[in-house]
This record gives structure tokens, sequence and C-alpha cells, in this order.
């Protein structure tokens, strides 16, 4: 694929190597040849089996279930690349764990967004290609650079693509933190938007307490940056339905699917769930409802263009998703 000065090298960790290999494909570079396991008590180790001196080194490890392995996993593979006196590491993390945690909601709370930026950075890490913070400020959390791509235009090309009446479509957040993400999205739907108003007596549980905009007779897209539990996307399906939605349909970037998650979208009113495949999907336990988009192509041109020193958020100005 290229061509300056350094080699580039692919690797990856256990927490999404299929999504690894579409990157290299794309790119045109075989995957790095490294191993990550366990010794019998758990502690992982990581054996890198080709030089990497002087190259410019991506490892595509997504912060997924099982989160600290995972987590540990890319810090050991970041010391191990550093220690081989690689040229520039970059940690590419398509979903940013502990990103919930990024502030203290009360007292003697830890913000362990921050810790974990600080042992990415002490690990090795040079640089940090993610998607969809849950919270942008995460990336100030950082003392190296952090690219911070988005899901949105893959989601909003997938929905234009079905081409609806635009007249009976509308946006949804379903909460206020949202706005923003969801407004982008609509801009590319053009379509107006709606919120939901809801409270969280406590974690993973949420309540609908009203919404904000005229959903009557219309067609709903509910967009969020992750669906955990999916109760509180369920939930918001609900309320719209009972609202006088015509369908409601849910899109994220980062589909956790934690718990009872797939059996709650598959009982629940919502028409479609679409996500990206920046976690990986067991596909035995997968709801029928769910559609999962490919995130590759969009991975692949931002380490392009990292590797090639030029603007990563040019890809949105040049709109990545007519490739």
């Amino acid at each position: 694929m290229i061509a300056h000065g350094k080699n580039i090298k692919i690797f990856t960790g256990n927490s999404n190597p299929d999504l690894a290999k579409s990157i290299a494909d794309i790119l045109g570079v075989k995957v790095g040849d490294s191993k990550v396991s366990k010794f019998s008590n758990g502690e992982t180790y990581v054996d890198i089996n080709e030089t990497v001196r002087g190259a410019d080194v991506f490892i595509v490890q997504t912060l997924c279930e099982p989160v600290n392995d995972s987590l540990m996993e890319l810090l050991i593979m970041l010391d191990a690349l550093k220690r081989a006196s690689a040229g520039r590491i970059t940690a590419v993390i398509p979903h940013y764990a502990y990103a919930r945690q990024d502030r203290k909601a009360k007292a003697r709370q830890p913000i362990t967004a921050k810790l974990v930026a600080d042992l990415i950075h002490t690990a090795g890490a040079d640089r940090v290609l993610t998607m969809d913070l849950h919270a942008a400020q995460i990336q100030g959390f950082f003392d190296i650079p952090v690219d911070h791509l988005e899901g949105a235009p893959i989601l909003a090309k997938y929905f234009n693509e079905m081409n609806f009446n635009k007249e009976e479509l509308i946006a949804v957040s379903p909460d206020i933190g949202g706005v923003k993400r969801t407004r982008k999205f609509a801009e590319r739907l053009e379509t107006p938007i709606a919120i939901v108003d809801k409270r969280r007596p406590k974690p993973n549980v949420s309540e609908v307490m009203s919404v904000i905009g005229n959903i009557e007779g219309k067609k709903v897209i509910l967009v969020d940056d992750m669906i955990d539990t999916a109760g509180s996307i369920t939930n918001a399906a609900d309320a719209l339905m009972n609202l006088g939605a015509k369908e409601v349909y849910a899109c994220c970037t980062h589909g956790v699917l934690s718990g009872p998650a797939m059996e709650r979208i598959e009982k629940s009113t919502l028409k479609e769930v679409v996500i990206l495949d920046t976690i990986p999907v067991n596909e035995e336990n997968c709801s029928s409802k769910i559609k999962v988009l490919s995130v590759a192509n969009i991975f692949a041109e931002a380490i392009r263009r990292i590797y090639e020193d030029v603007s990563v958020s040019k890809i949105f100005d040049e709109s990545i998703d007519k490739k």
C-alpha cells in the first residue's frame, strides 16, 4: 500500500481479530505475527514474532468483554513493542472501555477513564485512534494525540439508503447528553430531532419521563453511542410507540449488548437495531433485529493518513462513506 520511509505493521490482541484482519486487508498488508496467551495462573503474556525496529506499528484492540483481559493485553503488547524499539506505536481502540467513568458523580468515586488513559500512555502508546468516546472530553485525559472518529456517517448512510420518506422521519436522542450526536446524525438525513427526557435511579436502569418534540405518526430513529443492557433503548422505544410513533429503529456505534440485552431487543417494539462492529457480536446469541455494519474502511483510511502524516479530520470533510 504504502510508501514512505518506515514499514507499517498491524498487530492485534484477542478482542477483535476479525476487524484487525479486515483493516489489514484494505491496507494491503498482513496482520503481524504475534501471540497473546495466558499462563496457567491467568497472567497474560505476549510474543512478538517478527522485527518491529523503527516500524510504524498499529495495535488494533477494542476494549470489550472480558474488558480487563482486553485492557491488559493492550498494555502488555504496547510494552513489548516499545521495548522492541518500534518507531511509533498507535493504539487503535475502536471501543474505549471505562469511558462512562469520566467524572466524579458523587463523593469518593474514581475517574477510571483518566486512569486507563494514563496506563495506555505509560505502557508505550505514542498516539491513540478511537471512535465515538462516550464523553468527548476524554481526549483531554491523554498526554498524547488522540484521533477521534465518528460512527454517524456510516449509520446515516445506511438509513439514507433505506429511502424513507423524509417527511415522516425523525431522529431522537434517548437522553439530554446525546443531543449533539443526534443533531449531527439528523443533519446527514435532513430530518428534525426530538429528545427523550429520562432519569437513572441506579446504574443500568432508566425511566422515561417525557419526550421533547413531536413524534406522532413518525418513523423514529433512536441514536446513541452505545447500547449496553438495552434497557434504556427498549424503554424509550416503548414510550415512543405509546406516544404515537409509527415505527421505531435504533442505531449506535458500540453494541456492548451485555446481560439481558439480546432478549430485550428481540421482545421489544424496535423494528431494527443497527450497530457497528467496534465490538464483535456473538452470532449464535444475536437477535434477528440486529444489523451489523463494518468500521474497517474508516479505520483503514485513518491508519493510512496517520502513517502518511496527513490530516485525519479531513476524512469527514471528504466523506469516507462514499467509499
